[in-house]
């Protein structure tokens, strides 16, 4: 009887885990998988205004999905403010911490607003998730190899004129 307790408190404790480590990624409700797909439809149509209504309503009846934070940060992107799309990004990496589709987004937009070292860094965080085979770390790092090499000039490259001159 003293071990009673102890037991049946582990054997919850189990229980819960194992329901917990079952559980998917949940399924949108009906009326906002609905307005998912026709904010998809328009940001395929190129009506971004029109596709971010449609997700912004879908996040007001869903807002747990992160499905609908990597929309709003598509969409973001087109629109070319990639600092909004990085926020999305991370919103859906909150709900979300090995979110791949996150992680890539959110480099690519990073490398759109010039931080290339914290762009290597989710690389990095993807390699170590899943490897340098899953398609988001190809993505990334096919965005990263894109960059143009920047130009170093060094200190002999810019010599001063020789000649002189009197006022």
């Amino acid at each position: 009887m003293r071990y009673y307790p102890a037991a049946l408190a582990l054997s919850l404790l189990f229980a819960v885990t194992a329901s917990v480590g079952e559980a998917g990624t949940p399924e949108a409700d009906p009326r906002a998988a609905a307005l998912i797909a026709q904010g998809r439809a328009a940001l395929k149509a190129g009506k971004v205004d029109d596709a971010v209504s449609a997700f912004e309503a879908a996040l007001t009846v869903d807002p747990g999905h992160s499905a609908i934070y990597l929309d709003l940060a598509e969409a973001a992107r087109r629109e070319g403010m990639q600092g909004k799309a990085i926020h999305y990004y991370r919103q859906a990496q909150e709900r979300e911490p090995g979110n791949l589709a996150a992680i890539s987004g959110e480099g690519e937009a990073l490398l759109e607003k010039g931080a290339v070292e914290k762009a290597k860094r989710n690389l990095s965080k993807l390699e170590s998730l899943c490897g340098d085979k899953c398609p988001e770390t190809q993505a990334l790092s096919a965005a990263i190899a894109a960059l143009p090499v920047p130009k170093v000039l060094t200190a002999e490259a810019v010599l001063p004129d020789a000649a002189v001159t009197q006022n």
